[in-house]
């Protein structure tokens, strides 16, 4: 864990990511020892912190570097001038003069030019931005790949390719995209819980909400006072119109969805609550009714595999289950749609307290639905360290019939969706009150439905904020999940 806190109590610009700072170590290690290049693309939402981390890895590895960063709608002529303009002023070029002899051209002649500016020894080249530099030439893609094979590779520097539209980046190094074959790929995803706790001095309860709240995103925590529990850091934001906890979830539903088209219309459907394919087709639609499916199948299509904006969740059993229930993939972005939103417009009329009253009274049921999928990521965690009652749990999900009832939040089973056997089923109930009597009766009641559940072999399982309560016996449950092991689980 890095250092994380300056002299007045808020995290510092940097926060975490241990991990990823090791690996890029890695990669210019290899470049040093070798000789030739190396190239990694780096993909993630925005606000995830990608441009910090490789800065603030430029500013560690005490090497020449070049940070690039494109500017959205710039022409290919502006690109390449800025590009130059960057090099001239960076610690890179052995003699800054000859690239400010160059006039500005086309791509290949950038990269010729980087090519013979880069010293003899490691260096670092950095382009973020790099979707919106295809979106603007046709060409670039090609361009880079030949640059790199003909100039580049065979030179000790350590290429790093940024860029928050994930499909493009994805589509960079696709079998049949020139870049293919020539850069290793990592996903650069949130901070997790047990680092967002570590980072805001949070215990283990608190740390799951301000994860859920910030959606681990450092663009949020940097601004997030030590030790505040995530209700108080509420109510100070609630006086300030340009809080990121607004801007950071706005920004990014902007530069995804900057016209109020179906795609905005079904992203907010679902991050308003509707999680099925009828009731969000009813919600997004218009004045002429539900909007078709042959219209909503392929929205939903693009929001999960493309823009990585929405997840799809099935049932998990031994059968074949329906419907399928979709959710905001950011809890950040899907805590804005569903709560934050409506308490902005109230922070922007200079009404701070009506603002935190509609954040109290949508908290506890967001929550509630919300930490839904963080119990099941830590429990497939908890699973594949070994930590659990059951040998052979690798997946776990939910169970649900088509009328929802009952609904079981919790089913953990050997493959999903479609299991060939359950090992345990349970219950989330993440509020103040613990998991008591009344809640044992409904999961007992409702687990014998869960195909594939044996009452001999399946166990149950009480995700609870609060623990369980006295009158529930240690033997009528198998495992009680709590914010402590929830945490524990990313450590």
């Amino acid at each position: 864990m890095e250092s994380t806190w300056n002299g007045v109590g808020v995290v510092s610009s940097f926060v975490g990511r241990g991990t990823e700072l090791a690996l890029l170590h890695k990669r210019l290690e290899r470049v040093t020892g070798s000789g030739s290049g190396t190239a990694l693309a780096i993909r993630g939402r925005r606000q995830v912190g990608k441009s910090r981390l490789v800065q603030e890895f430029c500013d560690r590895a005490a090497v020449p570097y070049l940070f690039f960063t494109a500017t959205k709608g710039a022409s290919p002529v502006e690109a390449v001038a800025e590009f130059l303009s960057d090099l001239r002023d960076s610690a890179l070029p052995r003699d800054p003069d000859l690239v400010s002899a160059v006039r500005p051209g086309s791509w290949p002649d950038a990269f010729r030019v980087l090519a013979a500016a880069l010293p003899d020894r490691p260096s670092v080249v950095v382009i973020d931005e790099l979707p919106w530099l295809a979106e603007q030439d046709g060409l670039f893609d090609g361009a880079l790949q030949t640059a790199w094979d003909r100039l580049l590779a065979k030179r000790p520097v350590l290429l790093l390719l940024l860029g928050s539209d994930l499909h493009m980046m994805e589509r960079l190094t696709a079998y049949d995209r020139p870049f293919y074959g020539r850069a290793d790929n990592l996903v650069l995803g949130p901070l997790n819980p047990a680092e967002t706790g570590d980072a805001l001095g949070l215990a283990a309860a608190d740390a799951v909400d301000a994860h859920l709240l910030s959606g681990g995103l450092p663009g949020v925590l940097r601004a997030w006072p030590h030790a505040t529990p995530a209700l108080s850091f509420l109510r100070q934001e609630c006086a300030d119109p340009a809080s990121p906890l607004f801007s950071v979830p706005e920004s990014s539903l902007l530069a995804e969805f900057p016209a109020p088209d179906q795609a905005r219309r079904v992203l907010e459907a679902v991050g308003g609550g509707d999680r099925t394919h009828a009731n969000i087709a009813g919600t997004a639609g218009g004045r002429e009714g539900a909007l078709a499916s042959g219209s909503l199948s392929p929205l939903l299509r693009r929001l999960v595999e493309e823009k990585h904006v929405l997840a799809v969740d099935e049932p998990v059993s031994t059968r074949p289950g329906k419907p399928v229930l979709y959710r905001v993939a950011d809890s950040n972005l899907r805590c804005y749609l569903a709560v934050l939103r409506s308490a902005q417009e109230q922070v922007r009329r200079g009404r701070p307290e009506a603002a935190f009253r509609v954040v109290e009274r949508r908290w506890t049921a967001w929550r509630g639905r919300a930490v839904e999928p963080l119990v099941r990521q830590s429990l497939e965690l908890a699973a594949a360290d070994g930590a659990l009652p059951w040998e052979g749990v690798e997946a776990v999900g939910g169970w649900w019939n088509r009328q929802f009832d009952p609904e079981l939040d919790l089913v953990g089973a050997d493959r999903a969706p479609v299991a060939r056997r359950v090992h345990f089923v349970g219950s989330t109930k993440w509020l103040l009150s613990p998991f008591d009597r009344h809640d044992l009766a409904a999961l007992v009641r409702a687990a014998p439905q869960v195909p594939g559940f044996d009452p001999d072999r399946t166990g149950l399982v009480a995700a609870s904020l609060s623990g369980a309560a006295p009158d529930v016996g240690a033997g009528e449950v198998d495992l009680v999940w709590g914010p402590d092991r929830l945490v524990d689980a990313w450590r």
